[in-house]
């Protein structure tokens, strides 16, 4: 008996019962896993399908099926549930949906890879590849929708850390890590989508604080608070941020603390000690050389640097 071609209703009606499937377990059903049988069947339906002779050659099909599985899985299960939430609720919800988003393309990638494949080069187009379908997707049409309502709540809960609140960190390396997977590896979706706005951020919160720390502290406990702000911003870095991160944050928090009191610092040395210029026994004095060599390239441009490497120097012969 001859090979039997099998016909798109046949063929489509087994593969979304599959789909669904899948989708089922995704969501936390105690269905069954599929078994070695299942999955060969329907990787087996898919590649038959993909190579039958025209009229029933059906890879093109597949192909766009693929994409709107994603788009129908996007739009009936990870958008109700996404929006539905708010603060850090939607941040968790988030995090979960992107977590199951990933299963479903691993399966599904892995089912109709030969499909995909067999398209591109059978049409021989720029078409995407079915990690960029995927990818695409759920950037299109997830992550635009709710990024600024991330990008909100992730900060506020970044403000509430320097208030002195406990925050889950770990949850915010895990959407952190997803504007990284978002840009494939690269750090310009992050860069443009976060960081940006976390800077901006942070100038405004100690342009804010700093304005009333320079009137209620004396010169020593400024400098305290200037080195306790600046330690928990670099931990924060290597708790949630990325490290590319570090030296932005880092630069932008000095300037706020010192560069821009750098004269009001120096006065209130002054008058508090009497000495008219910041030396090299003010910060062994206070042990705060990073910040105070701000306030010192302020004061002495040209002498600052080398102060402040005399310093250094001779901090590392001591240890």
């Amino acid at each position: 008996m001859g090979y039997q071609f099998i016909e798109w209703e046949q063929g489509w009606d087994y593969i979304q019962q599959g789909i669904s499937k899948m989708n089922r377990i995704v969501q936390g059903s105690s269905e069954h896993q599929f078994t070695s049988e299942e999955y060969m069947k329907l990787y087996t339906t898919i590649y038959n399908m993909s190579i039958q002779q025209p009229p029933h050659n059906y890879s093109r099909q597949l192909y766009e099926k693929y994409r709107e599985t994603f788009e129908e899985y996007i739009s009936s299960t990870v958008l109700p549930s996404l929006l539905e939430k708010h603060h850090e609720f939607m941040l968790q919800e988030f995090v979960r949906s992107w977590g199951n988003y990933k299963v479903m393309f691993r399966w599904l990638s892995h089912v109709f890879r030969f499909s995909d494949d067999h398209c591109i080069t059978q049409n021989q187009t720029s078409l995407p590849g079915p990690n960029e379908v995927a990818l695409n997707c759920f950037r299109n049409l997830v992550y635009q929708k709710v990024n600024a309502d991330v990008r909100y709540y992730v900060l506020g809960l970044i403000d509430k850390e320097r208030e002195g609140e406990k925050i889950d960190r770990a949850l915010l390396k895990n959407v952190i890590n997803i504007y990284v997977e978002i840009g494939m590896g690269e750090l310009d979706v992050y860069e443009r989508d976060f960081e940006e706005y976390m800077l901006i951020q942070t100038r405004e919160y100690y342009c804010h604080k700093t304005s009333s720390w320079i009137l209620e502290y004396s010169y020593t406990d400024y400098m305290l608070k200037a080195e306790e702000c600046l330690r928990r911003e670099k931990d924060r870095v290597s708790y949630y941020l990325l490290p590319s991160s570090e030296k932005k944050l880092m630069e932008t928090v000095k300037h706020w603390l010192v560069v821009i009191h750098a004269n009001q610092l120096i006065e209130k040395k002054h008058s508090e000690s009497g000495c008219a210029l910041l030396t090299i026994e003010n910060l062994e004095e206070l042990s705060r050389r990073f910040i105070a060599s701000v306030a010192l390239e302020q004061q002495v441009p040209a002498e600052g640097s080398t102060i402040v490497q005399q310093a250094e120097d001779a901090a590392m012969i001591e240890e």
